[in-house]
């Protein structure tokens, strides 16, 4: 790998902005005047902002998922996965899905409050929510912040089905809602394991929690009862196809319910991120990833038709598909999920303790 990568972070430049119609240069002049005065014209800190949405709750419309709404907490991920989809959601607020989506990360702390407000309202019936559909609700912030803390205790107070996903271990932090959650079948934790190797894990997924701890967060989570479905997502061509046997093998001796897995897509300005970015990591096999992907998706890096975006087609995913047959029957044949119970959501719940 070469030395030039920008350290902790996944994308190695910002990307230009498609709704911006101006960009930015930096001026010689200015940049005389920083070196002269001994500053960082690029500090490589990230920052915070909050934000104040009216609604919290997303309709997802997508068929290629398997719940109808999300929420996101945090608006931009400083995890750095070089390859996720939701960086280009970050042009939305006027930044770049390259460097900005890392450094420059939105909160919403009113989530909790919007979260109820809609749960409690007349016309809602009770349907899967996601925490998170776009960006990781464990980032590093939340462990200051406990929105999705709160979140979740929102979820309990009025007995609604919750999912997670996440690649963090501070999901730990709230085991003790996740266990009474789960014992009212009202919880699905998602972990995102990519691979078993810490130098892949290093370079794809820079600021998430190492191996290791995910696979001993999915252990603990078995152990309390908290059903639990591993992604393997994505399965990047020359990078972690051929971990799929053992990655599975090792998850379910770990007590995961399921695995789950999609092929690797470069949409919008992800393509150009990644391009950048594996030439730096990967210079002696750069062209082979790229061009491998590009089989995926119809000679393109990315593909946005619902029923083959995710899984992809061609060859090489059918490989991929044959592996995880194979290993689902070898090592989750006699798994099961459980399913989630909706008959207990009570919206008339009240918010003050119970005095008997």
């Amino acid at each position: 790998m070469k030395s030039d990568l920008v350290k902790g972070r996944g994308a190695q430049h910002n990307s230009h902005n498609r709704f911006l119609k101006h960009s930015s240069v930096i001026l010689n002049d200015f940049l005389n005047y920083c070196e002269a005065e001994n500053e960082k014209l690029d500090s490589n800190k990230t920052s915070y902002l909050e934000v104040f949405p009216k609604t919290i709750l997303n309709k997802v419309s997508s068929p290629d998922v398997g719940f109808g709404y999300s929420i996101n907490p945090y608006q931009g991920c400083e995890h750095g996965c070089i390859y996720c989809y939701a960086r280009n959601s970050h042009e939305y607020w006027g930044y770049s899905a390259g460097l900005d989506f890392e450094r420059k990360i939105l909160y919403k702390s009113n989530a909790p409050e919007l979260l109820e407000k809609k749960l409690r309202s007349k016309n809602w019936k009770p349907e899967l929510i996601m925490l998170s559909g776009n960006t990781d609700c464990y980032q590093p912030i939340e462990k200051k912040l406990e929105i999705t803390r709160k979140m979740l205790s929102v979820f309990l107070k009025l007995k609604h089905p919750v999912g997670i996903i996440t690649k963090n271990a501070l999901i730990l932090r709230d085991l003790d809602i996740l266990k009474e959650l789960a014992k009212l079948k009202l919880v699905r934790v998602n972990i995102s394991i990519t691979s078993l190797s810490e130098k892949t894990r290093r370079t794809l997924e820079p600021r998430t929690a190492s191996i290791q701890k995910r696979l001993y967060t999915l252990e603990r989570l078995a152990e309390n009862g908290i059903p639990v479905n591993v992604m393997m997502a994505p399965i990047i061509p020359a990078i972690n196809n051929h971990e799929i046997l053992p990655l599975v093998k090792e998850v379910s001796s770990r007590g995961a319910n399921s695995v789950g897995y999609t092929i690797v897509r470069l949409n919008g300005a992800i393509g150009e991120i990644f391009t950048n970015w594996v030439h730096k990591a990967y210079p002696d096999r750069a062209n082979k990833i790229l061009n491998q992907i590009k089989d995926c998706h119809g000679g393109s890096l990315n593909d946005s038709r619902f029923g083959t975006r995710m899984r992809g087609e061609g060859k090489f995913v059918e490989q991929v598909a044959m592996q995880f047959k194979l290993a689902k029957n070898k090592y989750l044949k006699n798994k099961v999920v459980p399913p989630l119970d909706f008959s207990l959501f009570d919206k008339n719940q009240s918010n003050q303790m119970t005095l008997f």
